[in-house]
């Protein structure tokens, strides 16, 4: 039941890419949403459910959050580290660009993160009928804003329309893949709980230093903060429903 579930994560995602695709003459627009929906999706729903479920508490800090912060400072680091060698390359050839590796390394996480989705559902529904509904819900109704987002961070960056497409898929499959593997085996509550808390800072990092001032950019209008307001609020609707 699971992996039939997941099949309709996978229309979701790849519904969401369709989307981000074909509002090319809205850019701003695009990225205003884009980042109210990472916002809403790190906010909203994975830190509290990497508190829930990591639990543990390191010198009076719950783990989830310290790897909250260490995934927010990673992004940050990274970021930085490559796009320092690329300004070199640039002033070199006289020009600069955007780092392509980074909306690659951003998307391949959303691709981790769906990858998680897919075993949270498997699991749900080893759990029981009632959970794993609730799950599919939750699952189903943000993925499209996963493949929305996983489009757009890939674009962003330089990247060719091929390479976006290529992650737009691998993040369509990865809950099916998730879903798939719990038939074979179960994995613990604690890890998955650490993995969201780094995988939520990355998010956030990218949504508030990357995403949201290029919306704003050129085309600092009402309409974009809009987007960004009504992708959080979206988010909402849909983990209060899934509550």
């Amino acid at each position: 039941m699971a992996v039939i579930v997941a099949l309709g994560a996978f229309l979701m995602t790849l519904a969401g890419g369709w989307a981000a695709q074909r509002v090319t003459d809205r850019r701003h627009l695009v990225l205003g949403l884009a980042g109210g929906l990472m916002l809403g999706v790190v906010g909203l729903d994975l830190l509290p459910e990497a508190l829930h479920a990591a639990g543990d508490e390191f010198l009076g800090v719950p783990l989830a959050l310290l790897l909250f912060v260490a995934g927010f400072l990673v992004a940050h680091v990274a970021e930085r580290l490559l796009a320092v060698r690329q300004a070199a390359h640039g002033a070199e050839n006289g020009q600069g660009h955007r780092v392509p590796q980074v909306g690659l390394t951003a998307a391949a996480a959303m691709v981790g993160h769906s990858l998680a989705d897919g075993i949270a559902l498997g699991a749900a529904f080893q759990v029981g009928g009632g959970m794993g509904v609730a799950v599919a819900l939750a699952v189903i109704t943000h993925d499209f804003a996963d493949g929305f987002n996983t489009y757009t961070l890939t674009s962003l960056y330089g990247n060719d329309r091929r390479k976006a497409q290529l992650m737009l898929f691998a993040d369509a499959a990865a809950p099916v893949v998730g879903a798939a593997s719990t038939l074979l085996f179960t994995l613990p509550e604690e890890p998955l709980g650490a993995y969201l808390g780094f995988f939520g800072g990355v998010l956030l990092y990218l949504a508030a230093a990357e995403i949201l001032p290029e919306a704003h950019h050129k085309h600092p209008a009402l309409s974009t903060l809009l987007c960004t307001v009504g992708g959080v609020a979206g988010i909402w609707l849909v983990v209060g429903l899934a509550d």
